[in-house]
């Protein structure tokens, strides 16, 4: 077997040698394949590390929010020291819950948002906790403020390492219920919370942290968790859907990822918010003015005038047009079209005069109580008229932003996520939450609407609907179906053939809360310290400071690498090969000249 050897001449010299590999046996072509193959990988390395410095180190787009959303399905690992917290407490009308987010060191990219993420315990489950009653039940004991307020901070404190408390924000924030409240009571709350709570807990919290917000507030709040959880507030990609914020202006393009709007519906009332394009402009000095009022004008960014991150928000929310809060006032309609409004108290119904009722199932038949009467009602379940009976309900809730100011929407580049009744109307019964396609919807509700009620309940005893229907949500499936479509198509204006619209009640499996909006928005200055602390750091370390990062940080570049450096290991041992040959050669040839010329040792 032949072999090779390499040796070198030092003081302490040393020499090895190997056998001859089986493949270097091979006739010569196969090495020209080996130097191709070591092209065709030198060639997908350079392009790997092209790739990689486009993105600037970042990985894929999809890669990396997949692995976003892995991450936060996982316990959070709070002994981790670069790791910091925050606190919202939701005041709401019926009780209060408290969230505890956490997010890593900023990126130092001034473009980029912290990656705020929601805590995970142990058993992966959301770091939350509700309390009841509201907090506006203390009107009558403002003292009793913190009081309440204290098992929520308790358990965020619990949750959250001891030393990083004093660095941890806690912000307490009040909506609907304590905006029912005088301004008075209202301070009086929250001054007992603004004195008390600092001094038993150790957070992060100014006298700025706890207020009432309004519901323009809660709108901008619940706008931006969203299109957080959907990553449109990240660097632009190839294939995303983009827009232009000096369109029209007749300033240099300035682009960036298109945000979603959001609709919601709740009992009494529904809101809608999205993103208005600056070139948009007011027909007049009085529509300029109410415009101001629905219009929220904000820079998520922590640098003001850089333009990547300001948006201009259209939010407006309705009293009055929340399915339960409609409902009623159908109810009343329909008592006053009955023959009972002009008579005396009469405690039992009519059977033999009973009042259809397009809006109820076929065959249901339900009894309505008002002033002293009842009424029965019997289910007619037509669509299409219950449509037609709701459409006086519009006056004076959505219709109203027509008359007043509504920016003009492009339907054909827009999309909006519908939640709370949205969801629930097209999901609990229909079972077509996600795309909406109004022909689809219109075709299941009139069918829905038309099947008889016995039918209906069989179904239902059978589990053919969500495990969230009820025997409520069956009965005003009909109604709510009709109302949903009046709203959508003839309030908002939206487009028979719109496809713009997802209903859903999750975003990435995980409930998308307007708490999350709040604290991105409360703490979007915090990477900028971060970012001027750290070049503090590398000016005292030295203009030559690299930039930490690692081959092992991106493995399809480590293995490139790696299978480039043995190719090349390998050529030079071929190489080595070859010169010892031919150093093989020369001696055997000048011996045997040496032979024949009869000079010998």
């Amino acid at each position: 077997m032949a072999r090779f050897g390499v040796a070198c001449l030092l003081p302490a010299s040393w020499h090895f040698s190997c056998s001859r590999p089986d493949w270097l046996k091979r006739p010569i072509s196969c090495r020209f394949l080996f130097l191709l193959l070591f092209f065709v990988v030198l060639l997908v390395c350079i392009l790997v590390l092209l790739l990689n410095w486009k993105h600037n180190g970042r990985p894929d787009h999809d890669l990396e929010r997949y692995l976003q959303i892995m991450a936060e399905a996982e316990a959070t690992d709070i002994k981790d020291p670069s790791l910091s917290f925050g606190i919202v407490v939701d005041c709401g009308s019926s009780g209060s819950r408290v969230f505890v987010y956490y997010w890593p060191p900023h990126n130092r990219d001034t473009h980029s948002l912290l990656d705020i993420r929601q805590m995970r315990d142990h058993t992966r489950s959301p770091v939350v906790k509700k309390i009841k009653p509201g907090i506006s039940t203390l009107a009558s004991r403002p003292e009793k403020a913190s009081n309440y307020l204290r098992p929520l901070l308790q358990f965020a404190a619990a949750h959250i390492p001891l030393e990083k408390h004093k660095e941890t924000p806690l912000y307490i924030l009040c909506t609907a219920g304590m905006r029912l409240l005088s301004q008075g009571l209202q301070e009086a709350i929250l001054e007992d919370i603004r004195t008390d709570v600092p001094l038993e807990f150790g957070f992060l919290f100014s006298d700025s942290h706890a207020e009432v917000i309004s519901g323009k507030q809660e709108g901008v709040y619940a706008w931006i968790g969203i299109n957080f959880v959907l990553g449109r507030f990240g660097h632009l990609e190839e294939g995303d859907p983009e827009v232009d914020l000096a369109e029209g202006t007749g300033q240099p393009a300035v682009t960036r990822k298109r945000t979603v709007g959001i609709l919601d519906m709740g009992g009494a009332s529904t809101q809608i918010a999205y993103e208005v394009p600056k070139s948009v402009r007011f027909s007049s000095a009085q529509q300029e003015n109410v415009a101001k009022s629905l219009l929220s004008e904000f820079n998520l960014g922590c640098i003001e005038h850089q333009l990547e991150h300001d948006y201009r928000i259209y939010v407006a929310t309705f009293l009055g047009s929340g399915a339960n809060v409609v409902r009623e006032r159908y109810e009343e309609l329909l008592f006053n079209q009955s023959s009972l409004a002009s008579k005396p108290s009469d405690p039992d119904p009519d059977p033999a005069l009973p009042l259809p009722d397009p809006c109820l199932p076929l065959g249901l038949e339900d009894v309505l109580k008002r002033h002293g009467h009842q009424l029965l009602l019997r289910g007619v379940g037509d669509f299409s008229a219950c449509r037609l009976a709701l459409r006086p309900f519009l006056n004076g809730t959505t219709s109203v932003l027509q008359a007043v100011y509504r920016p003009q929407l492009n339907f054909a580049s827009s999309q909006f996520y519908g939640f709370s009744e949205f969801f629930y109307c097209t999901d609990d019964v229909l079972r077509m939450a996600g795309p909406y396609n109004s022909h689809r919807y219109a075709s299941a509700a009139t069918a829905y609407c038309a099947t008889r009620w016995d039918t209906l309940q069989a179904r239902y005893e059978q589990k053919l609907y969500s495990s969230h229907a009820d025997m409520h949500r069956l009965k005003h499936q009909c109604f709510k179906s009709a109302w949903v479509y009046n709203v959508l198509h003839e309030g908002f204006s939206f487009p028979d053939n719109y496809t713009g619209l997802y209903t859903a009640q999750l975003v990435y499996d995980r409930e998308v809360q307007w708490t999350l909006g709040a604290i991105i928005y409360r703490t979007r200055f915090l990477p900028l310290r971060d970012i001027n602390h750290q070049a503090g750091e590398a000016h005292r370390v030295g203009r030559g400071t690299w930039r930490r990062y690692s081959l092992l940080d991106d493995h399809y570049l480590f293995w490139a690498c790696f299978l480039v450096v043995a190719l090349a290991i390998l050529l030079y041992l071929l190489r080595l090969r070859r010169i010892h040959k031919r150093l093989e050669h020369a001696v055997s040839s000048t011996a045997l000249r040496w032979v024949e010329e009869g000079v010998g040792p």
